[in-house]
């Protein structure tokens, strides 16, 4: 009994200690990944304190020590598209990571209308049915929120299918699809994308303490968090069953109460999103992001000025791979839908910070989707706009492609007696109307401040000409200044004239 007892004690023993010097990847390693092409390639994973760890990979052997927390990384030198391959990291066991792509990867990120699948997109049928392509790979980070810094999460990369396909992001599935069909090589697509984020959860609790502005948040967040417990969420969704029974029995009118979430581990909170979805991708060799986000910080629009190129700039330092390109969807149109622009409103605000941000950040980008979007739906079945203009940018400025990529913006504005002469910038070959002659969606001021529906005319190919009877003297001129504006101007390429506002602050 003693010796069965011991041999089998010595087996466990034995097994516990293979266990225990596992050399180990992260879940952005495995099958079917793609390797960004000519760059530096640092691979990481986690052994015993000390093990030696050899990683092979595409004619390359190097060698690392894992230090004293068991952490080791090594950095492939640069290469060309290809594959597949296979990565070997060898310790005192053996991993073997198969069908190894190199080519092309961007992080797909934002919150649902990024997250947005390709099933609940326009044409999902044909999209999904035709998604065949090897040469397309996904990688989806499930929402974790906290705030504490991870380094792992569960998931691995898929090669691209009607089966995979399905409920990945429409936005970055459709871009993804377009660079390979133009480039020709691999792509891989990270989505990294979470409903209703705030860009304050994407961003490390430190960020916020380098801008007096932005500091405040911390400790509002703080005191919110203390009052909070399992004790209050739990009273919280015990009301919330008798609001929605209440709901029910009056026959279901208007909206459904909203079931409440835990605040401690939401999308919301401060740092919560970069802690669990961005820390343990940090570092992956990427091309650059694609983001669509900014509906959650309607209510903070001039804040939202500071939130989002900090955001940028500071995800780009925490990734340690330079000022690589960052190209964003501006909102698009929602709620009712009106004539002019003559009223101050929270999306229009944010569309002015994310046109801003364009002077604050190099190498960003800003896809204008003001002619897509839902008057009734904040989310725009039509996901392939977008993607095609954020393709614009990705192609035009990091593949040499030539082509238009950039929205008509406006440049300046004379007087000229009662009407503003307007110019504009990155008009392609010319300003355009659709649908019908002339401009829509004008207004016009005069000393008083008070904004009026305006006409307009195009003269030449870059300037617009606007005026209202009812100003004599105009000072400041608005174009599409609304959550759901009616404007037609275009660049003859059909790209939209970005949303703009002479007055601006």
């Amino acid at each position: 009994m003693f010796r069965n007892t011991l041999a089998c004690f010595i087996v466990a023993f034995a097994f516990w200690a293979q266990l225990s010097a596992e050399v180990k990847l992260p879940s952005v390693f495995t099958d079917h990944m793609v390797l960004q092409r000519n760059v530096e390639l640092p691979i990481w994973g986690s052994a015993d304190p000390g093990e030696k760890v050899r990683v092979k990979f595409n004619g390359q052997s190097l060698r690392v020590k894992a230090d004293e927390n068991g952490k080791w990384q090594v950095e492939l030198q640069p290469m060309e598209a290809g594959g597949p391959f296979e990565l070997l990291v060898m310790g005192k066991n053996k991993l073997t990571v198969r069908d190894v792509l190199i080519g092309e990867v961007w992080v797909c990120s934002g919150q649902s209308n990024m997250e947005w699948p390709v099933a609940a997109s326009d044409n999902a049928e044909v999209e999904i049915a035709s998604a065949n392509n090897s040469m397309i790979r996904f990688l989806t980070v499930p929402k974790n929120g906290t705030q504490v810094r991870q380094d792992d999460f569960e998931g691995a990369w898929e090669v691209c299918s009607p089966d995979s396909v399905r409920e990945f992001s429409a936005v970055g599935y459709f871009f993804g699809r377009r660079l390979q069909q133009t480039l020709g090589v691999p792509i891989g697509l990270i989505d990294n994308a979470w409903g209703g984020s705030a860009a304050e959860a994407w961003m490390p609790r430190y960020a916020f303490e380098s801008d007096p502005e932005l500091a405040g948040i911390l400790p509002d967040w703080d005191k919110r968090i203390a009052a909070f417990s399992d004790e209050v969420l739990e009273k919280q969704l015990q009301d919330y069953e008798v609001q929605r029974a209440k709901w029910i029995e009056d026959g279901r009118k208007g909206r459904s109460p909203r079931k409440p979430h835990d605040i401690r581990i939401n999308q919301h909170r401060p740092a919560n999103i970069f802690n669990g979805g961005v820390a343990p991708i940090l570092g992956y060799g990427i091309k650059g992001v694609i983001w669509y986000q900014g509906e959650t910080n309607a209510g903070r629009a001039r804040q939202y000025h500071k939130t989002f190129p900090l955001m940028i700039s500071t995800m780009r330092d925490e990734w340690g791979q330079g000022d690589f390109p960052f190209y964003w969807v501006q909102l698009a149109d929602f709620k009712d839908e009106t004539d002019s622009a003559v009223e101050e409103n929270s999306w229009a605000e944010v569309r002015e910070a994310q046109t801003a941000t364009m002077k604050y950040i190099p190498n960003g980008g800003q896809a204008v989707i003001i002619d897509v979007g839902e008057g009734r739906d904040i989310h725009p079945r039509n996901k392939q706009v977008p993607a095609e203009r954020l393709a614009r940018w990705a192609l035009a400025n990091q593949y040499e492609i030539e082509m238009e990529y950039r929205s008509p913006e406006y440049s300046s504005m004379e007087i000229e007696g009662n009407k503003a002469v307007l110019s504009f910038d990155y008009v392609g070959e010319r300003l355009y109307c659709f649908d019908v002659p002339s401009p829509k969606g004008f207004a016009i001021a005069g000393e008083n401040g008070v904004f009026v529906h305006a006409e307009a005319r195009l003269e030449g190919k870059d300037r617009i000409v606007v005026w209202s009877d009812k100003v004599d003297a105009p000072v400041a001129v608005r174009y599409g200044w609304a959550n759901n504006p009616r404007v037609n101007v275009f660049s003859r390429e059909g790209l939209p004239l970005t949303p703009f506002r002479t007055d601006s602050p």
